[in-house]
C-alpha cells in the first residue's frame, strides 16, 4: 500500500466504554460495543469458488485458457478481473501532550473474486483496507465506486469487500470480469509468472519473472505464513494484486508490505490454495450498513484490553481484545468466556482492537446470536475455539 499524503485535524473518539484496571493501558467496560460491517455467514448454498474456472457464482464467464499464453494475452484477459483501491483513513498520533489525526490517501490493488445479482466482490490485502474511512474503487472502463469491507482476516492478511452491483453502469458491467482461479499447489520453482497491481498508485502495470521459492515462511501479523516468493517486481501499491501462472490464472495475492526493500527480485505472494476457505467464509457474511439505535444495540457483557502487536510478541500471546471480566448472567458467561480469553474474530471477521470491537457491535440488535472465535489458555497454551453468544441490554454506564 502506497501512502501519498496527510493533513492534521485534531481528533477526539468517544468510546462509550468504562474504564477498568489497567494491563499496559486503560481496560475497557464493552457494554453497548459497537460493529463494523456485517453478519454471519449466509446459509449453506452461498458463493462458492471454482479452482477450475471460476464464475463467482452469477458473476460473468471467465475466458478460456486451455494451454499457455502470451504475455499480452494474459495482460489483456486479466485485465479487467484488476481493480484500483484508493483508501482514506485517519491515523492518530500524540503531539505535544495532546492526540492528533492525520488524515491520509493511500493505494493498493484489487481483485475481482466474485459477483452475486446485487454485488461485486472483490479480494486484497488486510493492510491496504486497514482503518479506512473511505474506499473507492476503480475499474478498467475508468469509472469508480464505492466499497465497503465485507470482512477480514488479519492473519493472513486478507480482505474482502463489496461494491453494490446497482452502483455500476452497464457499461462498466460488460467490462468487468471475475477473475479465473489456479491451483497455486501445481506451481514450480523456476516457473514463470505475471503480477499485476496499481504500482505506486499510477495505475495497473505489468512486471513478469519467475517462481523463486515456495512455501517461504514469512511473519504476517505475528502469525507464520508460508508464501510464494518471486522475482517479478512487486512495489508499493502492488498489495492486493494478482500473481498469475501462464494460463492467466490467479495462483497468488500479491503483497508489498512483505517484499524486501533491501534487495532486489524478492517478492511475496500469498498462495490461493491456502486461504480458498477464508475468502469464501469472508464473502458470504452479510453486509451490514445501518447502526443500530443505541437502545437497541447488544452487548457482550465484559471489560477487555488490547493486546497489541508489542505485547503479543512480548507476552506470547494472540493479538486481539484480552477479557478482563466478564459480568455475571451475560451471554458471555454462558458461552464461557472468562477472564484472559483473547477474542480474535467477530462473526468470522479478524477483530485487532477494542474499538473494532465497539465498532462492529454497533450494527448489532439485543438478542442476536453472534460467534466469537477466542483463544483461551489450555494446559498452558493458548488454543482456539468458536463459541456463539447471545448479545444482551446495555446498562447505560
Amino acid at each position: 500500500m502506497l501512502k501519498k499524503g496527510a493533513k492534521t485535524a485534531a481528533l477526539a473518539i468517544a468510546f462509550g466504554v468504562m474504564a477498568s484496571a489497567a494491563f499496559q493501558g486503560s481496560n475497557y467496560v464493552i457494554e453497548n460495543l459497537s460493529g463494523q460491517e456485517e453478519a454471519p455467514a449466509e446459509a449453506a448454498g452461498g458463493i462458492k469458488l471454482s479452482q477450475t474456472g471460476n464464475t463467482g457464482g452469477n458473476g460473468p464467464k471467465t475466458a478460456d485458457t486451455g494451454g499457455s499464453l502470451g504475455i499480452s494475452s494474459i495482460v489483456e484477459q486479466a485485465m479487467p478481473s484488476l481493480v484500483s483501491i484508493t483508501n482514506k483513513e485517519v491515523q492518530e498520533m500524540r503531539l505535544f501532550g495532546q492526540t492528533q489525526a492525520y488524515e491520509s490517501t493511500s493505494s493498493g490493488t484489487g481483485i475481482i473474486i466474485g459477483q452475486t445479482d446485487t454485488e461485486l466482490l472483490l479480494v486484497t490485502n488486510n493492510h491496504v483496507v486497514d482503518s479506512a474511512q473511505e474506499l473507492s474503487i476503480g475499474f478498467i472502463d475508468g469509472s469508480d465506486a464505492e466499497a465497503k469491507v465485507k470482512g477480514t482476516d488479519r492473519n493472513k492478511d486478507l480482505a474482502v469487500l463489496s461494491v453494490k452491483m446497482e452502483d455500476l453502469s452497464e457499461e462498466t458491467k460488460e467490462k468487468i470480469r471475475v477473475i479465473e482461479l489456479g491451483k497455486s499447489s501445481e506451481l514450480q520453482v523456476g516457473q514463470q509468472v505475471v503480477a499485476i497491481g496499481n504500482a505506486l498508485g499510477y495505475g495497473q502495470s505489468v512486471t513478469t519473472g519467475i517462481v523463486s521459492a515456495l512455501n517461504r515462511e514469512v511473519v504476517i501479523e505475528d502469525s507464520v505464513n508460508t508464501l510464494i516468493q518471486t522475482d517479478a517486481a512487486i512495489n508499493p501499491g502492488n498489495s492486493g494484486g494478482a500473481l498469475l501462472n501462464m494460463k492467466g490464472q490467479l495462483v497468488g495475492i500479491n503483497s508489498a508490505k512483505y517484499s524486501d526493500t533491501s534487495v532486489e527480485g524478492m517478492g511475496y505472494a500469498i498462495p490461493v490454495d491456502d486461504v480458498v476457505d477464508i475468502i469464501e467464509g469472508l464473502m458470504n457474511r452479510t453486509l451490514r450498513e445501518e447502526k443500530v439505535e443505541e437502545e437497541e444495540r447488544g452487548f457482550l457483557g465484559i471489560t477487555g484490553q488490547d493486546v497489541t502487536s508489542d505485547v503479543s510478541k512480548a507476552y506470547d500471546m494472540p493479538a486481539g481484545v484480552y477479557i478482563t471480566s466478564v459480568e455475571a448472567g451475560s451471554g458471555s458467561e454462558k458461552a464461557g468466556l472468562r477472564k484472559g480469553d483473547i477474542i480474535t474474530r467477530f462473526d468470522g471477521s479478524s477483530i485487532a482492537s477494542l474499538s473494532e470491537l465497539k465498532e462492529q457491535l454497533s450494527y448489532y440488535k439485543q438478542g442476536e446470536q453472534v460467534k466469537l472465535t477466542i483463544s483461551k489458555v489450555v494446559d498452558g497454551a493458548y488454543q482456539e475455539q468458536v463459541v456463539t453468544v447471545e448479545l444482551g441490554a446495555g446498562t447505560g454506564k
